[in-house]
């Protein structure tokens, strides 16, 4: 009796839904229209609601960069294909799908759909092939990934020929017969753009030959800066002074360019090499000198222990033995402050262990103090200038500390697949500030 209860149960819920289904398909073609639109909202609600409760949940718990990357271009064609999906599910309820109307609406639903994989593809090359090509890369040589890979761009482009044949193909277009009638308009253009075209392809070269990435120091035809972008057109870089240095890149390409920022043979991208020549008089020991200078080089907290530390004796000058200092430091932006604090160093230590770091013999000391010097206030004044030196030396160290925190912040920030674009906006001008305010304690004169 119970089985029987609820078999009549279940058949009357399915008559009354039915009935509901009847009495929908009689309503009129706009009452159909809205039901469709409505229930197209429905599915574009729920389809965000899974997006961002279990997809994005999962895409933030896993390790990997490339999801978080992914998820973002891929939620927005979702919602759009649901978007169209919906148009075209309610065309076929309405209408019909043998109806004049669908038969001049059906081709550009199915270019639509085309154009969408083509572009889902695109953003997948754009997004994994970094991704392989670092996996797969040789972690003992430096590699630079550079802003625009030839690789990317090949696959991207021909995902994307292959997208608008096919979506042309659908609306009755051929395009190889339009791009045929094109065919003497392009080479008027390209004959009046030769420049611009040379600069377009050679872009392409330094993509192929990964000279520098963006934020490395490179240096061109005497002008040195951090590279801030690289350019179909021109790569652009920004100064210690803060110029922007637009370089196009048929220059760039026939020009020799000095990477500050390269170089290190286990792989460390950033590291830099750190040379120094200081004199000292001849009455000096040379290990005396050797090891003061090398016990520094040890202490600087810039100097990295691996590869070693070097003090070598490289000349025998006029007016004093010149030795060189051979550091590494980890990360070029280090370099001046590295530099400063050697410097500074060594001429403290110089003054302590009595070496003398000595005046060209041409140049008259006058053993004769000056009119009105008084020692005791020098002396005074020293202390007070070394007092407050510390004291800004902390400062700087400090801002520079927070400088680089903030950096980390806001790039472990940038990695969010659901920011919005107003506020990563404001995160990318605050990271270029940031960036600039570094820039600062990297500024200093030639070697």
């Amino acid at each position: 009796m119970g089985f029987i209860a609820q078999y009549n149960s279940v058949s009357t819920m399915l008559e009354q839904i039915d009935e509901a289904i009847n009495t929908i398909n009689e309503l009129n073609a706009w009452a159909k229209w809205g039901i469709g639109a409505f229930l197209t909202l429905v599915a574009l609600g729920l389809a965000r609601l899974i997006m961002k409760k279990v997809v994005l949940d999962f895409v933030k718990k896993t390790k990997f960069d490339w999801d978080d990357k992914l998820f973002a271009p891929v939620s927005k064609r979702i919602y759009f294909f649901v978007a169209v999906a919906g148009f075209h599910l309610s065309m076929n309820w309405i209408v019909g799908d043998d109806s004049d109307f669908a038969f001049t609406f059906l081709p550009l639903i199915q270019a639509i759909y085309i154009i969408l994989s083509a572009s889902l593809l695109s953003v997948g090359f754009k997004v994994m092939i970094p991704e392989l090509m670092n996996r797969f890369s040789d972690p003992s040589s430096v590699t630079v990934s550079g802003s625009n890979s030839l690789i990317i761009f090949i696959f991207r482009a021909a995902v994307w020929f292959g997208g608008i044949y096919l979506a042309l193909s659908e609306l009755g277009i051929e395009l190889f017969g339009v791009l045929a009638s094109l065919a003497v308009f392009s080479l008027i253009i390209g004959l009046a753009m030769q420049q611009t075209l040379g600069n377009i392809v050679n872009s392409f070269m330094l993509a192929l030959d990964q000279p520098f990435e963006v934020g490395d120091r490179i240096e061109v035809e005497g002008k040195m800066g951090s590279v801030v972008s690289v350019g179909i057109l021109s790569t652009k870089i920004l100064t210690h002074e803060e110029n922007l240095v637009v370089i196009p890149n048929n220059s760039l390409v026939n020009s020799t360019v000095i990477n500050h920022a390269r170089g290190g043979g286990d792989g460390v991208g950033r590291r830099i090499s750190l040379v120094q020549d200081i004199g000292v008089g001849y009455d000096e020991d040379i290990s005396h000198v050797k090891y003061t200078v090398l016990q520094l080089m040890r202490e600087c907290p810039y100097v990295i222990q691996k590869p070693d530390p070097r003090v070598l004796l490289i000349e025998l000058g006029d007016f004093a033995k010149i030795f060189r200092m051979y550091g590494w430091v980890e990360d070029y932006s280090d370099e001046y402050v590295a530099r400063d604090w050697l410097l500074k160093n060594i001429d403290e230590r110089f003054k302590a262990e009595g070496i003398e770091i000595p005046f060209p013999t041409s140049v008259e000391i006058s053993g004769k103090a000056s009119p009105g010097l008084n020692k005791n206030h020098k002396n005074a004044s020293v202390r007070k200038a070394r007092l407050q030196m510390v004291k800004e030396d902390k400062q700087l160290n400090k801002e520079r500390a927070a400088a680089k925190e903030e950096i980390e912040s806001i790039t472990e920030k940038l990695k969010d697949p659901d920011l919005d674009k107003k506020t990563r906006a404001v995160l990318e001008e605050d990271l270029r500030e940031l960036n600039s305010l570094l820039s600062m304690f990297e500024a200093g004169g030639d070697d």
